[in-house]
């Protein structure tokens, strides 16, 4: 039993690491979350409370997880642990049920998985969390040396920096669909062996003499016999969710609806994306950097354009009170904040390839993109 309860509290103790680690270096993208969850359940006036609950939550898990496997304070965060999981396992289980949001976040962009899986997920860290609580009296460590105490704290403070770093800047780690290297292009496509969408269609026929409705499948329903039954409605239901490239939704659309797209991801040379997923909220407080970058492209033959989700007339008014001398295209504010943690933001691509990625507060001067384009041309 000793050699379980050590086993349950490690693997447990990892989970938490992992999951309040993708979600910590991504500040923003646990607020997305939240904010998905608030919209759902119509509590949007919480949405405030986003930024700050995602990061209390990854924390959290974060700190359970270092003390567990540290086996320090065990007779608290064994109880800690147990609640925190079996508020999730409970909250997973609605979600599984009712479906109000696809993805529960549990581990960020890092890993995704359905909501039955996350659900069955909780149940096995349920039983982990009962192993841990149920024994922690009989093999917790006993005078331990300070040693574990001061690694499990330099550990959560280097965790804070690093959400600290990954909110000023970008994550650490990028686990989005647009990543530094991806290629957009091959990210949508779909290989031709790739597995579809399965459904299960449902028919409901009413019989013209009886009156009574009955239920079919697609092997029975009476399609050719319409003088005794006559169609009422269908239930579909989706079975197995096939292949689904990692980038969906993405355009680059004119004022007059145009998608431009295909000609900016096949040029052979640079193109500067200024994103701004939100006009209203966006930091303007460093755009000289953008406005001498733009300035720069249009004399060197450089694709420079902004991307936002905002009408044409409220670009146009953010164009003119920034000083932005560019063109501006349109697309999807879901799809903007996957493509960069940043409002504003900077992405450099060539041939579709993403090439670099900036936050507003560290847009490259002119100098700096000089040098990392002189690297980029040395590695073709």
């Amino acid at each position: 039993m000793k050699t379980l309860w050590h086993i349950s509290r490690v693997l447990l103790g990892l989970v938490f690491i992992f999951s309040g680690f993708v979600k910590g270096i991504d500040p923003w993208g646990s607020a997305y979350k939240f904010a998905d969850y608030f919209a759902a359940w119509g509590m949007e006036a919480l949405t405030p409370l986003a930024l700050p609950l995602g990061i209390l939550l990854s924390s959290a898990e974060f700190i359970i997880g270092t003390v567990l496997v540290a086996n320090v304070f065990i007779s608290f965060f064994s109880v800690a642990s147990l609640l925190f999981v079996i508020f999730f396992a409970g909250l997973t289980f609605f979600i599984a049920l009712y479906n109000p949001v696809t993805d529960c976040g549990c581990f960020g962009d890092a890993l995704k998985l359905t909501n039955w899986q996350t659900f069955l997920k909780n149940l096995l860290l349920l039983a982990l969390a009962v192993t841990v609580f149920r024994y922690r009296k009989n093999f917790a460590a006993k005078n331990l040396s300070p040693l574990p105490y001061i690694l499990s704290g330099l550990i959560v403070v280097t965790f804070a920096n690093l959400v600290g770093w990954s909110y000023n800047h970008l994550p650490i780690i990028d686990f989005l669909p647009f990543k530094v290297g991806t290629n957009i292009p091959e990210a949508m496509s779909v290989p031709e062996n790739a597995s579809k969408d399965v459904y299960k269609n449902t028919f409901f026929y009413k019989n013209r003499k009886t009156g009574e409705t009955r239920k079919f499948t697609e092997e029975n329903y009476p399609w050719q016999d319409s003088l005794s039954w006559e169609f009422v409605s269908m239930d579909t239901k989706l079975m197995r969710k096939g292949y689904e490239p990692p980038i969906r939704n993405f355009t680059m659309e004119s004022n007059e609806g145009e998608d431009q797209k295909e000609f900016f991801l096949y040029d052979p040379g640079y193109t500067f994306i200024f994103v701004v997923y939100d006009q209203e909220k966006a930091d303007v407080s460093n755009l000289t950097p953008v406005r001498q970058l733009a300035a720069y492209a249009g004399i060197n033959e450089i694709n420079f354009i902004g991307l936002t989700s905002a009408t044409p007339q409220s670009t146009e008014h953010f164009k003119a009170k920034n000083n932005l001398g560019f063109d501006f295209l349109s697309c999807d504010q879901t799809t903007l904040k996957t493509m960069i943690r940043s409002n504003p933001g900077l992405i450099l691509l060539r041939n579709g390839v993403i090439l670099d990625k900036w936050h507003y507060n560290d847009f490259p001067s002119i100098r700096e993109f000089e040098n990392e384009r002189a690297y980029l041309e040395q590695k073709r």
